[in-house]
């Protein structure tokens, strides 16, 4: 005699015929389930071990002092700066996206780094190379991004981040000296008056500098602190950072972080010189200071 509908429903062997039949796919639709949460959580694991998530992470890269993994080497490791590691890392430590860096020229870098060892390891307490931060400040009560020029300063037994210099964009204009024409100037015989002409000096304020040396710079990092002891400088926030370096002998190059998808991403190359003349550091610096 068939089977009901109700009875079909509730007779337990009929149950348990149909629990065996769906256990592959149950198991199948969990083992999705669970690969797809766990991609989610881990990301692109490949990926993580290409990105430079930090600047120390860099550093150790470039040395050849960490795997792929990010596992570090000390002296004693027989890895610890293997020159075949470098190697690898040199390939991929450049913003592959910026055409203005040159193959040869990032092959030539590589291959001046890698036969002269001793002398082409990045030091973080070496000097030669210091952070430019774009940072919003409010000034007078107006917004703007002034550039703070950072380098590490040893203090006592450690060391710490200083300002060095600074430019703002807006305090430019004040500073700004017209040697087209002849300005304001004082008489070659105003000692013969005390100086009392001085007046006119600073009778007008858009023509106080005239009065300055011809070799007169301002400096904007003072202007800044003055400001802000006088409580008329507010910090917003940090826009961007990079660094500059000039530790490799006879090379300058520029880091910065890229945050995007795919496998050359993090802290990047961004820009690669050959230094090929004695001034040529010099020239770079104050082009990099705003200082003309």
């Amino acid at each position: 005699m068939p089977l009901t509908a109700r009875q079909i429903q509730l007779h337990p062997i009929v149950i348990k015929r149909i629990l065996f039949l769906l256990r592959p796919l149950a198991f199948t639709l969990w083992s999705m389930t669970a690969q797809a949460q766990l991609v989610g959580e881990m990301g692109d694991e490949s990926k993580l071990y290409a990105e430079s998530k930090q600047v120390n992470q860099f550093f150790r890269r470039f040395n050849g002092e960490e795997d792929e993994k990010g596992n570090r080497f000390y002296p004693t490791d027989k890895q610890f700066q293997n020159s075949k590691l470098r190697k690898k890392y040199l390939a991929i430590l450049f913003d592959e996206n910026n055409s203005g860096i040159d193959r040869t020229l990032k092959k030539e870098f590589a291959e001046d780094v890698l036969n002269k060892p001793e002398t082409s390891l990045l030091d973080f307490h070496g000097g030669n190379w210091f952070a430019e931060v774009n940072t919003l400040l409010q000034l007078n009560g107006i917004e703007q991004t002034i550039t703070l020029f950072m380098e590490l300063e040893k203090n006592h037994l450690g060391y710490k981040w200083v300002i060095r210099k600074a430019h703002a964009d807006r305090l430019d204009p004040l500073f700004a000296r017209d040697t087209s024409k002849i300005g304001q100037f004082l008489h070659p015989m105003s000692h013969e008056l005390d100086f009392m002409n001085l007046r006119k000096a600073f009778a007008h304020s858009d023509s106080i500098s005239q009065f300055a040396t011809k070799g007169f710079k301002p400096d904007h990092l003072s202007v800044l602190l003055y400001e802000a002891k006088k409580g008329n400088l507010k910090f917003k926030s940090v826009e961007s950072v990079r660094f500059h370096f000039f530790q490799i002998k006879g090379w300058y190059f520029e880091l910065s972080d890229f945050n995007r998808s795919g496998y050359n991403t993090g802290w990047l190359i961004s820009n690669l010189v050959k230094l090929k003349g004695p001034t040529d550091k010099d020239i770079i610096q104050r082009y990099l200071y705003h200082e003309k």
